[in-house]
Order: C-alpha cells, then sequence, then structure tokens
C-alpha cells in the first residue's frame, strides 16, 4: 500500500482524535473516564507516526499541517498542567502535606530533641537555681526578671495600631530564628543537631527559671497564648535543615547534588508549614500576647492551637492513600 493510502486510510482517527480533543474540554473540573484516557493516548501516538511519514514522504503541505495542529492540540490536552482549583489545593494542604510531615524522620528527630531537652531543662531550672545560673548567667537573669517586672497593662482594642507593627516585628524576628535553625542544618545534619539542641536548652531553662521567678504570672502572661505556634515552628525549621544535610552524608546511590536537590524538594512542605505557623504565631504575639485579656483566655488560644497541632500533624491525611 502506498504511503498516501495508508494515510488516507487513517483520517477516520484522525477525526476520532478531534472529537476526543472538544471532549476533553468538558472534563476540566472532572475526571476524564479511563477508557478513553487510553483511546486518546493511543491516537495521539498513532497521529505521531502519521506526521512523521507525512515529512518524511514530503506528502502535499495541507496534509502537514493540520497533522501538526492535530498533534500539537492532542499533546497540550493530554500533557497540560493541572487546574488550580480549590479542591486540589484542600487536598495538597490537608491531606498529602500532613502525610508527608508523618513520614519525615528528620522531624521526628528534630522534636524528639526539642521537646525532650526543653522539658528536661525546664524542670532542672526551676528545681537548681545552678544550673539556670550556669545556662543563662546572672546577667540574662536579671534582665528576664527586669522585663518581666511589670504586668501587661495594654488593652486589645489600645493596642491596634502598635499591635499591628509587633506582628511585623515578630514575622521578621521569628523567621530569623527559623531561618538561622534551617541554615545550620546545611552542616551535614549536625549543624542542625546542634541549633535544636541549643535552643531547647535555651528556652527550657527561661521557661524553667521564670516559672519560679516572682514574676512568673507576666511571664506567662506573654508567652502562653502565642508558644505552641512559635515552638513547633522552630522545630520544622530544624527538621527541614537537618534534612538537607543529611541529604549530603546518605545519597542513597545519588550524586550528593541530585541528592540535595531531591531532599530540598521533600523539604519545602516542612518548610511552607513552619512559615505559615510563625505567621500564626506573630499575629498572637502582637494583638492576644501582650493584651489585658484574662489568662484563662490566653490559655484557652494555647489550647485550641495545641488541638489544631495535634489534629493537623496526626489526624488529616489519614486513611487509604
Amino acid at each position: 500500500m502506498k504511503v498516501a493510502d495508508l494515510l488516507e486510510s487513517r483520517r477516520m482517527q484522525w477525526r476520532e482524535l478531534e472529537q476526543l480533543c472538544d471532549q476533553t474540554n468538558h472534563w476540566l473540573r472532572k475526571r476524564m473516564p479511563a477508557a478513553d484516557v487510553l483511546r486518546f493516548s493511543a491516537l495521539y501516538r498513532s497521529a505521531c507516526a502519521d506526521l512523521a511519514l507525512a515529512d518524511a514522504y514530503q506528502l502535499p503541505p495541507a496534509t502537514i499541517e493540520y497533522l501538526h495542529q492535530l498533534v500539537g492540540r492532542a499533546h497540550n490536552q493530554l500533557y497540560r498542567g493541572e487546574a488550580l482549583t480549590f479542591r486540589g489545593w484542600f487536598r495538597e494542604l490537608f491531606v498529602a502535606v500532613p502525610r508527608r510531615l508523618r513520614a519525615d524522620r528528620c522531624l521526628w528527630l528534630a522534636a524528639g530533641v526539642f521537646w525532650g531537652l526543653f522539658l528536661l531543662t525546664a524542670v532542672l531550672a526551676f528545681v537548681t537555681p545552678e544550673f539556670a545560673e550556669r545556662v543563662l548567667t546572672k546577667d540574662l537573669m536579671m534582665r528576664l526578671e527586669d522585663m518581666y517586672s511589670k504586668p501587661v497593662e495594654r488593652s486589645l482594642v489600645e493596642g491596634g495600631t502598635e499591635g499591628s507593627a509587633m506582628g511585623g516585628f515578630y514575622i521578621f524576628n521569628n523567621c530569623g530564628i527559623g531561618l538561622q535553625c534551617f541554615a545550620f542544618g546545611l552542616f551535614l545534619g549536625v549543624g542542625g543537631l546542634y541549633e535544636t539542641i541549643f535552643n531547647a536548652i535555651i528556652l527550657g531553662t527561661v521557661f524553667g527559671f521564670m516559672a519560679k521567678s516572682p514574676h512568673a504570672d507576666n511571664f506567662f502572661q506573654f508567652v502562653t497564648a502565642h508558644g505552641p505556634f512559635e515552638l513547633t515552628a522552630v522545630v520544622l525549621c530544624a527538621a527541614a535543615g537537618m534534612r538537607l544535610g543529611f541529604s549530603l552524608v546518605w545519597t542513597h546511590g545519588l550524586t550528593r547534588i541530585e541528592s540535595l536537590r531531591l531532599a530540598g524538594k521533600e523539604a519545602m512542605s516542612t518548610v511552607w508549614t513552619a512559615l505559615v505557623l510563625f505567621v500564626l504565631a506573630a499575629g498572637i504575639e502582637g494583638f492576644v500576647s501582650p493584651s489585658s485579656l484574662p489568662y484563662a483566655v490566653k490559655a484557652a488560644v494555647a489550647i485550641f492551637s495545641c488541638a489544631l497541632l495535634v489534629v493537623y500533624f496526626f489526624v488529616l491525611g489519614r486513611g487509604k492513600r
């Protein structure tokens, strides 16, 4: 059979591919049936082969141009990017990301090290004043007591403008701490582990020391509400940094550059979650923490924040994959 006759016999398939291209526009918000996808891909491959034959045997330009347009249209339909839908974003944020975070061993390591040392040093500083003095030094202890010597008097309404400014400052400051934890992790993961240990010991000692201070009420009036989000974000940043650093040591057969690139993609969920928590913590720290709201309200904010974290990290995304 001549090539021209062969291509002419395939004209029915080209028309069928055109019809499927038209139909795919109706499936933008739904999944295309599997049978149609298989038929579409088979017709697309066949049209590509027909185009190659038409070019090789120099068939009429009109036929070649038609096949070029048909193949190009089918290619765009078959390999188009996924539409940015609310359902897609919702699934990514509340199903896929929690699953990835639960499967991140670096996150489990960072959380275990941070919270274990935080609680241990808090107890030691509360029970043994000498321990707090060795970790914080007398000068820092005096500055902490002076900082929280006066009760919080600014009301939530009075602090509208100032609260906004302080919220921006806290975002900048907290993200700086998170970025430091993240950056140290690039030192083969050991740097991130060191920074996690350092922050856990300092923060735990401060909490333990101030819990025994005469100004403990003022201290906890300020730190209780925003503490859960802020401390969790620090842990997430440290975990993301450690994942990058450890990827340079354990490459799993890849080159170090490829291993680092893959780890960077996997760490993005952790980094973005930490950023969201920093923003939430800064908002609470700018408006709720320094306000004259009753401590019961601030404690309720902290409890609600902890409940949200537990649900997000341990409940969402479970079930069939």
